[in-house]
């Protein structure tokens, strides 16, 4: 694919903390996640696409998308369907090989500034998928995710939470994020947002609702994380 980059020409101040979405953005989760969603949800009478389910719900929790889906069309999921998915998602998750986003290690030994993991998923999924990919121990402890907070993004108190807990100044905080929802948490919480969109199935599209949602740049390789945020910090 064409590289795709974008930064702002409005100056940013520099940093203090790194917030990293983790589906889609440090593993490449989400394709496996849709297709499995997909065909778990049409299977129990909720017909959905692979396509239409990630454009509309990556980024938000399960028990979130779960609960739109049953509301819009009046099918109510089977008890347990919740669990039994989320382990499908999961075991084919920790199965797969290339599961790590290529270029995240080399990116993170390039940055220095502090850095946390705030995600949508759960903390057991967290702390398995992030060890399958031998990414655990460069985040925990400071690995959070929405089931600590009232409200999953769209809304801004997963991040607001995560900047909390790392003694961080909201406005000082760059979120690394790959869906429509973080991004809108991101800017709610008044941090400055970056959107990769190199796992997308869609790069162009996602790029441009990243960029509407108040998105500051747009990158699609982990190896050009750094100096998208050296842009940034040294405007």
């Amino acid at each position: 694919m064409t590289t795709l980059i974008e930064a702002s020409p409005v100056g940013i101040p520099r940093f203090d903390l790194l917030i990293f979405d983790c589906d889609g953005v440090l593993i490449d989760s989400e394709r496996i996640a849709a297709e499995l969603d997909a065909r778990e949800l049409t299977a129990h009478g909720i017909p959905i696409s692979t396509a239409v389910l990630a454009e509309r719900f990556t980024g938000v929790m399960y028990a979130d998308m779960y609960r739109v889906l049953e509301t819009e069309t009046g099918v109510r999921l089977p008890h347990g369907f919740a669990k039994r998915t989320h382990e499908l998602v999961l075991n084919a998750c920790i199965a797969d090989q290339s599961l790590a986003v290529p270029g995240v290690a080399a990116a993170l030994d390039a940055l220095p500034l502090p850095r946390c993991v705030a995600s949508s998923s759960s903390p057991d999924w967290l702390r398995r998928t992030l060890e399958a990919v031998k990414l655990f121990g460069r985040f925990a402890p400071h690995i959070f995710s929405a089931a600590e907070v009232a409200r999953g993004k769209p809304a801004p108190d997963l991040f607001l939470h995560a900047a909390c807990r790392m003694k961080a100044e909201p406005d000082s905080c760059v979120v690394i994020e790959d869906s429509v929802a973080g991004v809108t948490a991101a800017v709610a919480a008044g941090m400055t947002p970056v959107g990769f969109v190199g796992t997308s199935l869609d790069p162009i599209r996602l790029a441009v609702c990243l960029r509407n949602s108040g998105a500051t740049a747009i990158f699609d390789h982990m190896a050009q994380l750094p100096d998208v945020l050296t842009g940034l910090g040294s405007g």
